[in-house]
């Protein structure tokens, strides 16, 4: 009997070449999600999505909006790790979730929500701001699934993307787990 492999949808909020958020959601992936059942795919269309106007909010009006709701629609689950820009979250990643506000693609759907910066703080005002558009779109926040990680750097993890930070794994080891008991839920 063939076990169902979940699929999860990985999202940067950073458009920035090496980015410290892509690197993290790069390192949860060589995290044991096989023995989960995981599989993982990145989104990385960010840059492509158009300038949110409800007026255009119509079905099949752009492609790249298509593509990014056939994304979400397709996964079991998703990711979310972001900077923290001006107090708030980056403006291609709310773009993005105001995408999908009307067509329900993440309704009661589980969604981790991330946010790492190099500041004590972690980016909390950016992960505040995501989990409150979040529920605004109804997804299915979990106990474990909102972590801000603070002081974040590049020491944290290996040169190729692995997490040799033991606290960081404990960390993105705990927000696995959460997830995949909140999947098995499902």
């Amino acid at each position: 009997m063939s076990q169902h492999n979940y699929q999860i949808l990985m999202i940067s909020g950073s458009l920035k070449m090496g980015s410290i958020n892509t690197a993290i959601l790069k390192g949860l992936t060589l995290l044991p999600g096989k023995e989960m059942n995981m599989e993982f795919r990145f989104y990385n269309g960010l840059s492509e999505l158009p300038h949110f106007n409800p007026e255009l909010d119509t079905e099949h009006a752009f492609e790249a909006v298509d593509h990014f709701r056939e994304q979400l629609r397709s996964s079991d689950a998703v990711i979310i790790c972001t900077p923290e820009y001006a107090a708030g979250v980056p403006g291609t990643l709310k773009n993005a979730l105001d995408w999908i506000v009307s067509s329900g693609e993440l309704m009661n759907k589980p969604v981790a929500a991330i946010s790492a910066s190099p500041s004590m703080e972690g980016g909390a005002k950016a992960l505040e701001s995501l989990v409150l558009t979040l529920r605004m779109i109804d997804v299915r926040m979990f106990s474990g699934g909102v972590v801000s990680i603070p002081l974040m750097n590049r020491n944290k993890l290996g040169p190729d993307g692995e997490v040799i930070d033991s606290e960081l794994r404990l960390t993105l080891l705990g927000i696995l787990n959460a997830l995949h008991i909140e999947l098995g839920q499902l």
